[in-house]
């Protein structure tokens, strides 16, 4: 994509400060991705008073792939929503997963096979909770780190419930459907 629009999915809403771009030049820049480290085109943008470039990816996302496997409503719990970070060595990955309000937080479940690694999203109940306990209908989004037997290497990430990979979201810019 060209440098403006790159520039532009920084802020979409055109939001106040903007920075003041003093130049633009291609170059490459590393992003995690469900099978590990990547390098893509990226614009490297020179800002006023800022003596490192902000880096922002120059690709457009390519649409998800059809899932190896299909999608289940026997599964209790919620989807993996996000891949956050993959450790260096690719055996440990770590994800978005959700629970509501009154749970005790979030499991992250795995099932590895040669060709996938599966995650399931469960929540952990409160024992303490009585009936008709009142409780706001709120998701909160955690962070859980998963090990996994072997490093995931070509294998896609996928969520249990949805049978669709799951993206890697980055914290600014261009959001990613395929990871």
């Amino acid at each position: 994509m060209a440098a403006k629009e790159a520039y532009n999915t920084l802020t979409p809403h055109h939001t106040e400060p903007h920075l003041t771009v003093t130049g633009a030049r291609l170059g490459e820049m590393s992003v995690t991705t469900s099978r590990g480290p990547a390098v893509v085109p990226a614009w490297l943008f020179n800002l006023e008073g800022y003596d490192s470039p902000l880096k922002q990816p120059a690709v457009t996302p390519s649409k998800l792939p059809r899932s190896p496997i299909e999608r289940t409503t026997d599964v209790p719990g919620h989807p993996v929503r996000q891949l956050l970070a993959l450790s260096p060595d690719g055996r440990s990955v770590t994800v978005a997963a959700q629970h509501g309000a009154c749970d005790k937080g979030v499991v992250v479940d795995v099932l590895e096979t040669r060709g996938s690694v599966v995650l399931s999203g469960s929540v952990k109940p409160d024992k303490d909770r009585k009936p008709g306990d009142l409780c706001t209908k709120e998701a909160i989004f955690e962070r859980v780190t998963v090990k996994l037997q072997r490093a995931v290497g070509n294998r896609p990430l996928l969520d249990a419930l949805t049978g669709r990979p799951i993206p890697y979201r980055p914290p600014l810019g261009l959001q990613p459907s395929r990871s």
